[in-house]
């Protein structure tokens, strides 16, 4: 009989491609409108100026909008501010006004450069907040590391080993995470982070992870039931144990085992050392 221990809640808030103005919650739909404000309102700065002061660059205006986006909002949003900051400039500023029609050739090529300098400003900017959005995720993977090792280590029975690992998981990853210590064939101990607990299904899948050796990716056969990627975690003396991630299907990350054979090292060597301090054989 499979006796399954309490979870440990644990919030957790799902990693954005883009750091959104909106916040990481933001739909597409907002980000796109939140695009089509901003070039709303570089329209009414540049209206304003142009009534007051003739500026021959005023086109430049709708390149900020452009590069907010890039950054803020994502590569589709900053394509959909240059594409309306070109029309915009045509619409308002190029001869005749309040028409998308164009006398005037040079002109032609105004609007395109516009175009074009968008098209450039919205892929450094997201290429940049792309890079610094994964250089964030980098050090806050460390430091989940450097303060699980941490935490492991001084930890005094197994059951604390156990819910610190699937807390580490879950903050590293930032996607609910399950551990379990397996004898035999029986799962004897389970702590989870996050809003998914594992069915009997999965249990079944971490048993076959373990006892054969291998990776089980989620819904990938012959693991088509289970939400959860299982690794297997041996130990030369003391429990054994699995450790499973629910990676969403779509955002699963593309090298998911360096960090996660971190773990599992120090997790095989700290359940190996409390094993050989309680000095009898695990239950």
């Amino acid at each position: 009989m499979v006796n399954i221990e309490s979870k440990l809640p644990l919030d957790i808030a799902p990693a954005s491609d883009t750091d959104s103005l909106l916040g990481p919650i933001a739909s597409p739909v907002m980000r796109y409108l939140a695009s089509i404000a901003m070039i709303a309102l570089a329209t009414v700065v540049a209206i304003g100026v142009d009534s007051k002061i003739a500026i021959p660059n005023l086109s430049l205006v709708f390149v900020v909008p452009v590069i907010i986006a890039g950054v803020s909002l994502g590569l589709g949003p900053a394509l959909c501010s240059a594409v309306l900051g070109a029309l915009a400039f045509n619409f308002f500023f190029i001869e005749p006004r309040y028409s998308l029609a164009v006398d005037d050739v040079a002109n032609i090529w105004a609007i395109g450069l516009l175009f074009v300098v968008g098209l450039i400003a919205s892929g450094v900017a997201f290429t940049s907040g792309r890079r610094a959005a994964e250089a964030a995720s980098l050090k806050r993977q460390a430091t989940a590391l450097q303060n699980y090792s941490r935490d492991v280590v001084a930890a005094d029975d197994t059951n604390a080993i156990v819910s610190i690992t699937s807390q580490a998981l879950a903050a590293i990853f930032q996607v609910p995470a399950v551990v379990m210590l397996v004898t035999g064939d029986r799962v004897v101990s389970l702590k989870a982070a996050g809003d998914v607990e594992p069915q009997e299904a999965e249990l079944n899948a971490a048993r076959s992870s373990l006892s054969t050796g291998t990776v089980l990716r989620g819904e990938v056969y012959p693991n088509l039931a289970s939400r959860f990627d299982f690794w297997p975690v041996k130990t030369a003396g003391g429990p054994n144990a699995v450790i499973g991630l629910a990676f969403d299907p779509d955002e699963r990350p593309s090298s998911p085992d360096t960090l996660v054979n971190i773990v599992v090292s120090v997790l095989a060597l700290v359940l190996d050392r409390q094993h050989a301090r309680a000095g009898s054989p695990a239950e």
